[in-house]
């Protein structure tokens, strides 16, 4: 079991970081074959520095083009479809999910809270609150507070009385750091 559990955390380390330098070496590829097609040697190194700053700029008018209208009108309509094929929306969905949850516009963990978790030894954990409303779940009076494992890309879910929880007086980027690097990172002086 504890095997298994290794296996997927290094997935959630490395398939994310495997996808990142696959896309990037593809475009730099991509764009090193036109230089050869055009003539030009791309093997020095000014000619890597070109594509580099050629690799850059395409992921930042990508990102330019993805907050129009005309992109977002169109990636929403192909999201509905992608959504509603099986199969396809059982992987997609969860992928997405996960990764607005830490970037994006719709940020899920931006309310850090510390939770008592052991009221007798006045153990308290951080966390963030993710959902308030536990009704549908028939939890009345709790909410629900990711915790995050240090030094890992995997946490826990814990419901907990709402007396049990104090809001952190801190930005959620900065405690997301905190708690990942096992409280070592010094976010003040990182400032």
């Amino acid at each position: 079991m504890k095997l298994f559990r290794y296996f997927t955390q290094g997935l959630l380390v490395i398939v994310p970081l495997a996808i990142t330098v696959i896309i990037l070496l593809k475009i730099y590829s991509l764009i090193n074959g036109l230089f050869v097609w055009f003539g030009l040697e791309a093997d020095n190194f000014i000619g890597m520095a070109i594509i580099l700053a050629l690799v850059i700029g395409i992921i930042i008018l990508i990102g330019v083009f993805a907050s129009s209208f005309v992109f977002t009108t169109m990636f929403a309509f192909m999201e509905k479809v992608i959504e509603h094929t099986p199969g396809i929306k059982h992987v997609y969905s969860p992928i997405k999910d996960f990764m607005q949850a830490f970037v994006g516009n719709k940020k899920k963990f931006n309310r850090p809270v510390l939770v008592l978790t052991n009221p007798s030894a006045g153990i308290e954990e951080m966390g963030f609150i993710t959902n308030e409303d536990l009704n549908d779940f028939g939890m009345k009076n709790k909410v629900a507070v990711y915790m995050p494992h240090s030094y890992a890309f995997s946490g826990r879910l814990v419901f907990v009385p709402k007396e049990n929880i104090k809001k952190v007086d801190a930005k959620s980027g900065d405690t997301m750091k905190f708690i990942v690097t096992g409280g070592v990172v010094d976010v003040h002086e990182e400032q």
